[in-house]
């Protein structure tokens, strides 16, 4: 069997209920259910919640939550994945045998069925360890600029900062939406998602974006709306 786990705790500082906050008409955890329940190649869609609210709301948008997390789990401190070797762990426990598991991030509505299925058919076919979504920087990061003590301005890399950017290797930040692997791998300490046994699947600018701050969101909204009006999503 293969499921997509989603972690979604009640406790978010910086932008309070971020989880089930209203996006665009719905609660935000909405749509990663959704895109997840429109998957081919995902049999079963879990919520990992502490919060019985985000609870009640998954399961109307069709996810199950077969369990309560514990707030030891719950905290600011916690990272994703001791959550989901949490989860897979207690759900073996009950019965459940679990092939490929995707982490879909709560807050990703830029998050298509399509590319959770690519990430899974990539993982499969590459037998990589994990595979994640990926978005390519924008302008060279090897020529960045920092600021010293007194305000000047100084290069990130002095050995790049002259170079052409032609000249210059390709960089890439994690999109923060989807991450794909086996069951064994999750529960593998010795793995990492960032590994030269790891695949990126590389997405366009424009359905990438971080949702931390409430000025993030505002963005957000708006870009989904003219991608919607678009027809890309």
């Amino acid at each position: 069997m293969n499921i997509a786990i989603i972690p979604a705790r009640g406790g978010s500082k910086r932008i309070p209920g971020k989880n089930i906050k209203h996006f665009c008409g719905k609660p935000i955890i909405a749509y990663s259910i959704e895109a997840a329940l429109g998957c081919a190649n995902i049999d079963k869609v879990i919520v990992s919640t502490d919060d019985q609210s985000i609870a009640e709301i998954a399961e109307f948008y069709g996810a199950e939550v077969p369990f309560l997390r514990d707030k030891a789990l719950a905290d600011d401190h916690t990272g994703t994945t001791p959550v989901i070797r949490h989860t897979l762990s207690t759900l073996m426990v009950q019965g459940m045998a679990v092939e490929v598991c995707a982490c879909i991030y709560a807050t990703a509505p830029f998050l298509t069925s399509t590319t959770i299925d690519n990430a899974i058919s990539k993982l499969v076919t590459l037998n990589a360890d994990f595979v994640f979504t990926a978005n390519q920087f924008s302008f060279p990061i090897q020529r960045a600029l920092i600021e010293d003590t007194d305000g000047g301005v100084l290069p990130f890399s002095a050995q790049d900062i002259g170079k052409r950017s032609q000249d210059l290797a390709d960089t890439f930040h994690d999109a923060g939406q989807l991450y794909v692997a086996k069951s064994e791998t999750w529960l593998n300490k010795s793995k990492r998602v960032f590994s030269p046994r790891s695949r990126m699947l590389t997405l366009p600018s424009h359905k990438v974006q971080d949702i931390d701050t409430p000025e993030d969101w505002k963005r957000a909204e708006i870009l989904y709306k003219v991608l919607h009006e678009m027809g890309e999503i």
